[in-house]
């Protein structure tokens, strides 16, 4: 944190004690220093070190002012910087000596708004562990509630309205405290000292059960026991969380699972499952100390972990994968679902309540309208939810967290950047949305959107601008968007320029991603970056596809390097759903035959091969691209593990999952000029198949060649060009067994490797680059 002192003190003297000198401070912390106990540390600091004055909140941070000795001050200042609360993060603090003002006590005193003024907002975070104690503790007055919380969790962001984050502007603000409520949050010493969620049976909100085949709702214990046995008799309930509703079901009964999957329209996209404890994960999962540590992070994020043979789990919660995404419960409501309970499943399926590809559901008559056709029962509750919030994703990768979806738990802390930005809001991509809103120092990335592909979606996110801008107090100045005209978010930053008379910056989507990665490193120095940029998708300042890129630049422009060479894509988005297209693609731009005999070919009739065969001969609706995306789906489909695909990313998925870790065998490609042709691998890899060699080497040996090619291409422009760092971005970089490689191999070579740590590699980090290239063009 940046820490700031003016000048040295002015002094004066207490009457009676002529030898004691009283120096004043004015204090500005500025960070997470709201809803995170900040206030009660910063009372209990000023009471043992025997200071005076008052600490309040404003909308531009908490401010303090204190009187009493320098060796006191000076101690109170040292556990500014050294003994935070766990939740609280300061990133600039201002101190500024003043005449002592004669205070004879320290107080809290009320929190004053301060126009225009904004400072970051705490994010949602999971019940702590005095909270969840009490939770089961008998001789509690909140035993079994499933509200409880305290200062150090509990909702944040996903209940309030407005700064500064006190109870008067969040959804509890018409919830009337108790005479016990209010004393625990009048008490500075108390750990619900200010806890603005503050609530116990006798005062706050409360559950209850409905079904259609019952008349009269049931309430709270009996609510909750009711819908735990009816999910323990294999329904499927919709449940209101934190930040919106889950469909939930017991994750070990397959024809629970499949039901979901079929009303829900999800074909083998992933279910997500929570258990109640780390003991549970680890009975089902592999799980490293980095892994656990995530799990049991202030967060609890869903993690992607290795399925253990013996897990019970249901084929169909994971198809054709290897992994699963667990998290553990993170609110009191989930705790008391999954107490553990002979017969009681152990995980359950906490997947967002909507269709596929809409967003979460979160206001309850919405959820009994859009819902009703998905669950069997509801489990409602009566706490408002403000703002809308997913679930994250995280995985462990190259011993560090690796962030796949940033929403719950991380939305909407403000990321510090490496220099200051204009207001600004840029728009992000069309698929895993987000966008960003930056202002001084700091970028907000808003929390998981989704994919831009419906009226529901668009709504949502233009509900989310609206709430970020009105929170930390944006009026955006300059526009920012992606090069495709197409794309909703595109189309909205323009319309919405156009009407303010603002500029708008049209950012190249893998210009995007370098810078993305640049920012999420805190990267400011003036040298270029190679960037190199794997995803499926992203509009090429020629009009192509682009997809498999190696970039060097930085902030305010690149070079194309290297790319892969331009494949046709047979049929446009047919042949993004059908790989098989993809790999006859690849076949004949490498002057090879369609043998009956492979896979990719049986998979596609005469009809559609005659009609792809065309589109790829006459150039008819068959744009070029160099996607690495592409590339991965066509090598999947040759070798024969997936010929067309439900959701986004699963033939390489399952490539991934197929590949045999102990394989270090690879093929080669060609870089000529500026293009890297991929004939020679193909040629290698079909002889491999025809000579019977096993899926598993077979996806191995394409994984490995990717990776030395990022070693051969990178290390071709540091001779070039001196450039050393190395910046891995774009959705490709999920793949683990991609990265892992790729990286070791890189910095074998003594490059500087660059990874996201804060957003995700994929397109969730679209809107954070877009604005980092917009800023550095007006400067």
């Amino acid at each position: 944190m940046d820490y700031l002192v003016a000048r040295q003190g002015e002094t004066t003297k207490i009457a009676g004690q002529m030898s004691v000198e009283i120096f004043g401070y004015k204090i500005l912390a500025r960070g997470i220093v709201q809803g995170v106990g900040f206030r009660p540390f910063i009372y209990t600091q000023a009471i043992a070190n025997h200071l005076t004055g008052w600490v309040r909140n404003t909308s531009n941070g908490v401010e303090v002012e204190i009187n009493g000795k320098q060796n006191d001050l000076q101690n109170f200042l040292k556990a500014l910087r050294e003994s935070l609360p766990p939740l609280a993060r300061i990133d600039q603090i201002e101190v500024t000596p003043t005449p002592p003002n004669g205070y004879l006590s320290f107080e809290i005193t009320p929190s004053q708004p301060q126009p225009g003024e904004f400072l970051p907002v705490s994010p949602d975070i999971s019940i702590c562990a005095d909270c969840s104690r009490e939770l089961f503790n008998p001789t509690d007055r909140r035993y079994r509630y499933p509200f409880i919380n305290c200062t150090n969790c509990g909702p944040r962001f996903s209940i309030v309205k407005d700064i500064p984050y006190d109870r008067p502007f969040t959804t509890m603000s018409k919830v009337v405290m108790c005479t016990k409520c209010q004393m625990e949050y009048d008490s500075p010493l108390d750990r619900r000292f200010h806890a603005q969620p503050i609530a116990c049976p006798e005062c706050g909100p409360q559950i209850w059960f409905e079904a259609p085949s019952i008349t009269t709702p049931s309430r709270q214990e009996a609510a909750l026991q009711t819908a735990r046995q009816w999910l323990q008799d294999g329904k499927i309930l919709a449940v209101k969380g934190l930040g919106g509703f889950h469909l939930v079901c017991d994750a070990a009964n397959a024809s629970a699972v499949e039901e979901l999957r079929e009303r829900k329209q999800r074909v083998d996209k992933p279910f997500a499952l929570m258990a109640f404890d780390l003991k549970t994960v680890q009975h089902h999962c592999q799980v490293s100390e980095q892994e656990a540590e995530l799990l049991l992070s202030h967060q609890h994020p869903i993690v992607l972990l290795d399925r253990k043979d013996s897990s019970n789990t249901a084929q169909a919660v994971a198809p054709n994968q290897q992994t699963l995404g667990v998290m553990l419960a993170y609110t009191p409501l989930h705790l008391l679902l999954l107490e553990p309970a002979s017969g009681f499943p152990d995980l359950l399926v906490m997947t967002s309540a909507n269709l596929s590809e809409e967003p979460i559901c979160y206001l309850d008559q919405e959820a009994k309208a859009r819902l009703a056709p998905l669950a069997d029962g509801f489990l409602f509750h009566n706490r408002d939810i403000h703002m809308r919030v997913d679930d994250s994703v995280y995985r462990e990768a190259c011993g560090q967290p690796y962030p796949l979806r940033r929403a719950r738990g991380y939305a909407p802390d403000g990321l510090p950047l490496p220099f200051s930005l204009p207001p600004l809001l840029a728009g992000g991509a069309e698929m895993k949305n987000t966008f960003c809103l930056t202002r001084q120092n700091y970028a907000f990335v808003s929390h998981h959107i989704g994919d831009m592909e419906n009226f529901e979606t668009l709504k949502s996110f233009e509900e989310g601008i609206r709430h970020y801008e009105r929170l930390f107090r944006i009026h955006p100045e300059f526009y920012a968007c992606d090069l495709h005209p197409d794309y909703l978010a595109t189309k909205y930053i323009q319309q919405r320029a156009c009407m303010e008379n603002r500029p708008v910056f049209s950012i190249q989507h893998h210009h995007a991603h370098l810078a993305a990665c640049m920012a999420d490193q805190g990267w400011s120095e003036d040298s270029p970056v190679i960037g190199v940029c794997f995803d499926g998708t992203g509009l090429g300042t020629d009009g192509a596809i682009w997809g498999g890129e190696f970039l060097l630049g930085g902030y305010h422009g690149y070079q194309r390097e290297y790319h892969l060479a331009y494949t046709p894509l047979p049929g446009g988005d047919a042949a993004v759903r059908k790989p098989a297209r993809m790999a006859l693609a690849y076949l004949w731009q490498a002057g090879l035959e369609w043998e009956s005999s492979l896979p990719s070919v049986r998979a596609l009739s005469v009809e559609e091969r005659t009609a792809v065969r065309v589109q790829l001969e006459k150039s008819v609706n068959a744009p070029p691209t160099s996607s690495m995306g592409r590339f991965f789906d066509a090598a999947a489909a040759l070798i024969g593990l997936r010929e067309h695909v439900t959701y986004e990313g699963q033939a390489a998925i399952e490539l991934e999952n197929a590949a045999d870790p102990d394989e270090t065998g690879c093929y080669p490609f060609e870089l000529a000029e500026d293009t890297i042709d991929p004939t020679p691998l193909w040629k290698k890899l079909l002889k491999d198949w025809h000579n019977g060699i096993a899926s598993p080497i077979l996806a191995a040996r394409f994984h490995n060649s990717v990776a030395n090619l990022t070693l051969e291409a990178c290390s071709k422009i540091r001779q070039k060009t001196g450039s050393n760092a190395v910046a891995l971005s774009g959705g490709v970089w999920q793949n683990r067994y991609l990265l892992e490689r790729s990286v070791r191999l890189l910095k074998n070579a003594n490059f500087n490797v660059l990874l996201h740590h804060q957003t995700p590699t994929n397109d969730g980090s679209i809107s954070l680059g877009q604005a980092m290239v917009a800023a550095a063009n007006i400067k």
